[in-house]
């Protein structure tokens, strides 16, 4: 008799709450402001994406996962900002993989979740850039906060936790089944 892994069961776990509770729409809207906040914080520290965005100035981009999703619009400054509701996309980004754990083992791994794209090529390759350049400085940020030294410690603390936790889910594939002795 097959038997679930853990990870199916956190994928039907997360199956189940996903289609029972729908968050009401002002906490959608919060998330997706403080997501737009933290992005452009994030961009603003790379002029070169900054730039490269200011050229699709005006230029919508819808990302869709499962039910999830939000259009952005590029804003003059090189920035990002939550577009109209009925807003028509230029690029549409939705990620194919429907697995909450085959998409956190992906990004784990370092490796880019599978995406369809459809639109303007141009403004997917730019999109594609940022992906590729732009990292966080998470520990200059918290440095501002608590200064050098604990920021430091704090940042090796998450990189060995994630060094861990990479190691962990790389060892057991999502879809794995864990079968019982005569094969079934």
């Amino acid at each position: 008799m097959a038997q679930a892994t853990p990870f199916s069961l956190i994928d039907q776990l997360f199956d189940r709450v996903t289609s029972t509770f729908q968050p009401p729409a002002w906490l959608v809207s919060e998330l997706q402001h403080r997501g737009v906040l933290l992005i452009n914080h994030v961009l603003m520290q790379e002029p070169e994406a900054m730039a490269r965005l200011a050229r699709q100035k005006g230029r919508v981009a819808s990302v869709q996962w499962r039910l999830f999703d939000i259009k952005l619009i590029i804003t003059p400054a090189g920035l990002i900002d939550l577009a109209e509701p009925g807003a028509n996309s230029d690029l549409h980004l939705s990620v194919t993989e429907s697995s909450p754990t085959s998409l956190v083992q992906a990004v784990v791994a370092g490796e880019k979740p599978p995406v369809r794209i459809e639109g303007d090529v141009q403004f997917a390759a730019e999109i594609n850039w940022i992906v590729d350049h732009v990292r966080w400085d998470l520990e200059e940020d918290l440095a501002r906060v608590v200064g050098d030294g604990p920021a430091h410690t704090v940042v090796q603390a998450v990189k060995n936790l994630a060094r861990g936790l990479k190691d962990f889910v790389t060892r057991f594939p999502a879809t794995s089944i864990v079968r019982d002795k005569d094969g079934l």
